[in-house]
């Protein structure tokens, strides 16, 4: 994984930086409207708001979520020319290195491999790289911000929100690397398939075809199953955490030992934190898969490599 950060970095270090120093400014701003509806509601239930008063905390809350929105959408815009940029560029070299070993050792790259790498596998791992550093920054940064609002408004419910997080990430990490394992196998078969496709002839490559689009549908079958089941954990995971937050929040409003707003900001806060939640086990998932992809795209580029495996 580190080598597949490397070559990132070397390629588009520059604007990673700006990337990261906008998702950094998103992850500050994540928490704000939290702190507006924490105070918001206290001050109606105290009956201390005046009309004016509403409407300015209204009018700031407001502000804050525009700014926020327009620099995700910043991010979001320069992450993904980024990742067209580098899609461009890994096109450019693998079609380049094909026309040298062809030039140089007369040596050919098979025709399925090389329309996939160019194709499928470079527009996947093109994608990822534009967002590589700055999507985790921000849903980290949201996560930290969030988390570190609630628990500093009540710790209890703070500890919900941290305990609601842990178990998810430690199911994620106990079965990508099944996951992994199967998609690199359905890449290899997939260029196997294409190879044949192209250089077979006959019966005799129709079923050799056949058999390998059944290897396909069957290493997406168990896909499915391992990634729907660790949906359905962090999901439960993720319901548990909301009724306990409702319900211990409620017990010390009952015990007078907090206020509504707090509760209310806690149960929003949880919702928010789902989200950065979800997306990083996504992302890690991402970032899992598409390092077997780095692996099996480097054959390609590699002049030492293996005919039999390129």
């Amino acid at each position: 994984m580190l080598e597949m950060y490397a070559a990132i970095w070397r390629v588009s270090g520059g604007r990673q930086i700006v990337l990261i120093a906008l998702s950094l400014a998103v992850a500050g701003l994540a928490a704000v409207p939290l702190k507006y509806q924490k105070d918001i509601v206290n001050e109606l239930t105290r009956g201390a708001l005046s009309a004016p008063e509403l409407y300015r905390l209204g009018a700031e809350m407001m502000a804050v979520i525009l700014l926020s929105l327009a620099l995700k959408w910043l991010v979001s815009y320069r992450s993904g020319v980024l990742g067209e940029d580098i899609i461009r560029l890994l096109r450019q070299r693998v079609y380049a290195r094909a026309v040298a070993w062809r030039r140089e050792a007369g040596e050919e790259v098979p025709q399925g491999t090389l329309s996939t790498a160019v194709s499928a596998e470079a527009e996947e791992l093109g994608k990822f790289t534009g967002g590589a550093f700055s999507d985790p920054v921000v849903q980290i940064g949201t996560l930290i911000s969030v988390v570190g609002f609630i628990a500093a408004t009540q710790p209890g419910l703070g500890a919900i929100a941290l305990a609601v997080i842990v178990p998810q990430v430690v199911v994620v990490l106990a079965t990508q690397q099944k996951v992994n394992a199967l998609v690199a196998r359905r890449v290899r078969i997939l260029r196997s398939a294409t190879n044949h496709m192209i250089s077979g002839s006959g019966e005799t490559a129709r079923g050799e075809i056949d058999e390998e689009f059944d290897a396909i549908f069957d290493t997406r079958r168990r896909m499915f199953v391992w990634k729907l089941t660790t949906k359905f954990a962090i999901s439960s995971f993720t319901a548990a955490g909301t009724v306990a937050v409702l319900m211990l929040g409620g017990w010390m409003v009952l015990e007078g030992r907090t206020d509504v707003g707090t509760v209310v900001a806690a149960t929003i806060g949880l919702g928010r934190i789902q989200g950065p939640t979800a997306f990083l086990i996504a992302f890690y998932r991402q970032v899992s898969a598409n390092r077997i992809k780095f692996e099996l795209l480097r054959e390609v580029l590699q002049p030492d490599a293996d005919p039999a495996r390129r």
